[in-house]
C-alpha cells in the first residue's frame, strides 16, 4: 500500500480497521482537554473500561459473601486463576495446561530459575544479552551468587557488535556453541526493551538445547505484541508482566509458562505451597505435598483476586479479538508510523534514526528513534502538548502504537505535533 502523510488518508485507514471500535473501551488520560495519542503501551497498557466492573464484581462478593466467596461468589476465587490458561495459551503459543498466573514477573523468573538453573560441575553459566533490563540483570546475578558463583564468570553476555544497535542471530549462535557444556541455561529477553528488537527465539532455543542447556525466555515486551510459539519451539520456560500490552494495571500479576515435559514430576526441584498441592486434596491440609498435574503445580499462594480481576478482563478481550487480528494491525499501524517518521523527517530535515529493525519478523509495536540534534526539550513538547511517549537517554524516544487503543489518525497527528516541537 502507497501510504500518504494527509488527515483524510489516515482518517480512510481508520475507516477500514476492524478493530478500530476498541479504542472507545478504554480510558484515555487528557492534556488541555483532549484525549491523549498514547504511545507507551509496552510500559503501561490503558485501562479498559471493563476492569472496573470485574474488580467491584469481586468487592461485591466479598462484602456479600466474605469467606463464602472462594466457593459461592459468581466467580469462585479458589479457582479464579483457571480462567486464564485457556485463553493465554492462545497469545503465548503454548497448551492450556502449560500456562499459569502468579506472582510478578521478576518473582516468577527467580522461582523459575530454581527448577531449571541446576549448575553442577562445569556446567554453570547461564548466556544472556548484553544490558538485559536491570531487574534480569539483578535477579541473574542474585542467583548465580546463591550457588557460590562469581556472575563475573559465571554470566556470559552476548554483545552487540560495535557501532550497531541490534544482536545478530548468528553471534548469538557463535556464543551458544562456543559455552558449550559449560552453559546451564540460556535466558533472554524475547523482545529487546531498548530497540524493539524481536530475538529469533526459535533458532536460539534449538541451539541452547543441543548443547544441553535449559532455555528461558523474559517475554515481558513480547506477550499480547508478537507471535509466540512456545510450545512448537520447544522452549522450557517463560515468564511475561501483564501490565504492557496485555493492559492489566500497574504492576500486576505474571504469566509463566512451563513446558508440559516438566509437569507431574515430584522430583523436580522448585519452592512449593499449598496452592500447587492436588486440588482434589488440598483442603485436607495433608503433610506431603502431591503436585498438581500441570503448570500449577508452580502456584504457591492463594491468588491475588483483586489483582487478577482486571487481568481477566484484558484477556477476554484478547480472546475476543484474537492474536492474529491485532498482529494484522500492528504490522500495519506501525508501519504507517514508520512512514510518518520519515516524511516529518524529510520536511524538517531531521536526522531521525530508527533503530529498530525494519522487518516484520524483528520487530512488534515498538518504533525506537534516535532524533539525532535534538535533546529532551522536543520530548517535553510532545508530552506538554498530549504525546504520551518514552524518553531513554541519550536521545531515543520508544514510540509503540499498540493496536487496541491507537489510530491511524493518531500517527498523523503525531507527526504534526513532532514537526512543530522541531519547528518552534
Amino acid at each position: 500500500m502507497e501510504f500518504k502523510n494527509t488527515r483524510d488518508f489516515a482518517r480512510s485507514l481508520d475507516k477500514e480497521d476492524l478493530l478500530a471500535k476498541y479504542k472507545d473501551e478504554f480510558i484515555f488520560p487528557e492534556v488541555k482537554g483532549k484525549k491523549v495519542i498514547y504511545f507507551t503501551g509496552n510500559s503501561l497498557g490503558l485501562q479498559p473500561k471493563t476492569a472496573a466492573k470485574y474488580v467491584e464484581e469481586v468487592m461485591h462478593n466479598w462484602a456479600q459473601l466474605a469467606v463464602e466467596g472462594h466457593f459461592h461468589s459468581s466467580k469462585p476465587w479458589w479457582d479464579y486463576h483457571e480462567r486464564f490458561p485457556g485463553k493465554l495459551s492462545k497469545i503465548v503459543g503454548a497448551k492450556p495446561q502449560e500456562v499459569t498466573v502468579m506472582n510478578t514477573l521478576t518473582v516468577n523468573l527467580h522461582l523459575l530459575m530454581v527448577s531449571f538453573y541446576r549448575p553442577v560441575g562445569k556446567r554453570v553459566k547461564i548466556i544472556v544479552e548484553e544490558k538485559a533490563f536491570p531487574s534480569d540483570q539483578y535477579m541473574i546475578a542474585s542467583q548465580v551468587r546463591y550457588h557460590g558463583l562469581d556472575p563475573e564468570t559465571a554470566v556470559v553476555e552476548v554483545k552487540k557488535r560495535p557501532g550497531e544497535h541490534h544482536f545478530r542471530t548468528e553471534d548469538i549462535l557463535k556464543t551458544i556453541e562456543e559455552t558449550g557444556d559449560e552453559c546451564a541455561l540460556i535466558l533472554m529477553g524475547g523482545v529487546n526493551y531498548y530497540s524493539g528488537q524481536v530475538l529469533d527465539m526459535e533458532t536460539i532455543t534449538h541451539a541452547g538445547h543441543k548443547i544441553g542447556a535449559k532455555v528461558g525466555w523474559d517475554l515481558a515486551h513480547a506477550a499480547g505484541n508478537i507471535e509466540l510459539k512456545l510450545h512448537e519451539w520447544g522452549v522450557d520456560f517463560a515468564a511475561w508482566c501483564s501490565y504492557k500490552y496485555m493492559n492489566s494495571g500497574p504492576g500486576n500479576a505474571s504469566g509463566c509458562f512451563i513446558n508440559e515435559k516438566y509437569h507431574g514430576s515430584r522430583e523436580i526441584p522448585r519452592f512449593e505451597g499449598w496452592w500447587g498441592h492436588n486440588k482434589e486434596r488440598r483442603f485436607l491440609m495433608e503433610p506431603a505435598f502431591q503436585p498438581e498435574p500441570d503448570a500449577n503445580a508452580w502456584q504457591i499462594s492463594n491468588a491475588p483476586i483483586l489483582a487478577l480481576a482486571p487481568y481477566l478482563a484484558s484477556v477476554e478481550m484478547f480472546d475476543e479479538v484474537g492474536m492474529p487480528a491485532l498482529l494484522e494491525k500492528r504490522n500495519k499501524i506501525v508501519a504507517y508510523l514508520e512512514f510518518i517518521l520519515e516524511e516529518i523527517g524529510r520536511e524538517v530535515k531531521g536526522d531521525f534514526e530508527i533503530i529498530t529493525p525494519s522487518s516484520r519478523e524483528e520487530r512488534g509495536t515498538q518504533l525506537s528513534v534516535f532524533l539525532h540534534g535534538e535533546g529532551k526539550q522536543l520530548f517535553n513538547y510532545l508530552m506538554e502538548n498530549g504525546v504520551i511517549t518514552d524518553w531513554r537517554e541519550p536521545n531515543v524516544i520508544r514510540l509503540a502504537p499498540a493496536p487496541f487503543y491507537c489510530s491511524f489518525e493518531d500517527m498523523y497527528n503525531f507527526g504534526q505535533i513532532l514537526k512543530e516541537g522541531i519547528l518552534k
